[in-house]
């Protein structure tokens, strides 16, 4: 994410060490749940109680909705869909087609990702 923040400041206007802990953190709520569907609020709920300022951009990430929005939740839910489950840099259709072929081409997580890569894409 400090990387995209540095090469895009124009696109993502954010502090990039901040960019940086978001990206270290933003999945911590794997720790606390064995629900992929659930890890964003879970995690997102324990940073708010420490007081972490981006707590509402972990609470959100991945998820295609209207409810909150920042340059620091967009350029998370970009760093994330350009990145495998391995941290390797693919496509945002490579990531897709990882999800598919990982959960199926009909799971939520497919139709989501591909809800999310078109607000990336037109936002």
């Amino acid at each position: 994410m400090k990387e995209l923040a540095t090469d895009y400041p124009d696109k993502y206007p954010v502090n990039h060490e901040e960019a940086f802990v978001l990206g270290v953190l933003h999945d911590i709520g794997y720790k606390f749940s064995s629900q992929q569907q659930e890890h964003a609020s879970i995690g997102g709920l324990l940073l708010k109680e420490q007081g972490y300022k981006y707590w509402q951009e972990v609470y959100y990430h991945g998820i295609p909705q209207n409810n909150y929005d920042s340059n620091m939740l967009r350029l998370l839910n970009y760093a994330d869909m350009i990145t495998g489950p391995t941290g390797i840099y693919m496509t945002i259709q490579e990531r897709i087609d990882d999800i598919a072929k990982r959960y199926g081409e009909d799971s939520w997580r497919v139709k989501e990702a591909i809800d999310l890569s078109q607000m990336i894409t037109e936002g």
